[in-house]
């Protein structure tokens, strides 16, 4: 039985080949990626500050109403 989970385990010789494989493939795309995802990150950090000041500031309790609207001319 323990030879079979042996088996299923990627050891690190075979790891490093995927990781070839994969570079091989997605080589050119990587760095967009990796790029984009940086700046997802960035925006993402961005709005919980924002969300955190808005909090500090009362003005995440809801939409900035503070009453009915307002009626329109006659």
């Amino acid at each position: 039985m323990p030879t079979l989970f042996a088996i299923a385990m990627p050891g690190w010789p075979e790891l490093i080949i995927i990781a070839v494989i994969v570079l091989l493939l997605f080589g050119n795309r990587l760095p967009n990626v990796m790029r984009s995802l940086g700046s997802s990150i960035t925006q993402f950090k961005r709005g919980l500050n924002d969300d955190e000041a808005d909090d500090k500031n009362g003005a995440g309790a809801g939409n900035g109403d503070s009453g009915p609207p307002p009626k329109p001319p006659a």
